[in-house]
């Protein structure tokens, strides 16, 4: 497995794998790598010859009161992971070599990035749409890899590069939940016990929306009350619980085609994310 922090690191060993023909995967994470992670790799492998990995924990997606400087960094433990899954590159970049001194472009995307997560953390899908745009562009790759846990963010993804003309196919990828329900995340290694059990009210309010509309029930509006009075009577603290359209992430008055239910609440210290495509 090779190990790269430069750029022409990374496009060389690239360059290489092209010349023997391998299709190119990219799996983009902050590390603190979990089975979540190890199931993009997974996916990458079976369908690309080479599977690149980076592993970047990016200070401008973050906001001045988020958790950059504590976010878990278990990097000899994340290389061992790559290396049993397979993982053909690493990317392990300093911040110095994606934002060089004087460094001032950055990518919007209107609309998708100001609802939501976009509303709960300004200037979060600046910095998630730049970094992503620079590591496509540094790895090159034929189709890079995300989580649905993260469903607005593949969105936007999604929206960049088909508007900026990127040849590169976006891969969304199941989330990968615990046996209870919990949706694997890296920030779950900040819960306590007594705050993992909390912290299942998610996946119950998602659950709670599934039932409720596979049920025939048209009050969209009445579900997602119910679904934010189901998080704060578990005793956590919710910036949304939210039934939207799963393409534009527009909110519902009235079931639709297509529906994802959305919620992002605060267990503890620890803001967690989790949503579920909805079947009817």
């Amino acid at each position: 497995m090779i190990i790269a922090q430069q750029v022409a690191d990374v496009r060389q060993a690239v360059r290489e794998a092209r010349r023997r023909g391998r299709t190119v995967g990219c799996v983009p994470t902050m590390g603190a790598l979990h089975a979540g992670h190890e199931s993009l790799i997974r996916a990458s492998r079976e369908e690309c010859g080479f599977t690149a990995a980076t592993i970047f924990v990016n200070p401008t997606q973050f906001g001045p009161n988020e958790d950059f400087t504590r976010y878990p960094r278990p990097l000899e433990d994340d290389l061992s992971r790559c290396r049993s899954a397979g993982v053909d590159l690493v990317f392990v970049p300093e911040v110095a070599t994606l934002y060089p001194a004087g460094f001032s472009t950055h990518v919007e995307v209107e609309g998708l990035s100001q609802i939501l997560e976009g509303a709960v953390r300004p200037g979060h899908f600046r910095g998630v749409a730049t970094v992503v745009l620079k590591l496509l562009n540094i790895v090159d790759a034929d189709r890079a890899y995300f989580g649905r846990k993260d469903f607005q963010q593949q969105l936007l993804v999604r929206k960049m590069c088909r508007e900026l003309d990127l040849p590169i196919e976006i891969r969304t990828c199941p989330t990968v939940r615990e046996p209870n329900g919990l949706a694997l995340s890296s920030r779950n290694r900040y819960l306590s016990a007594d705050e993992r059990q909390t912290a299942l009210c998610l996946y119950r309010s998602l659950q709670l929306a599934q039932e409720r509309l596979a049920s025939g029930e048209q009050n969209v509006p009445a579900i997602a009350a119910d679904m934010r009075k189901l998080l704060e009577t578990a005793g956590a603290r919710p910036d949304y619980a939210v039934i939207a359209d799963s393409e534009t992430l527009a909110e519902l008055t009235a079931p639709a085609p297509h529906m994802v239910a959305l919620v992002a609440a605060h267990v503890g210290r620890t803001r967690l994310i989790d949503n579920q495509l909805i079947a009817t």
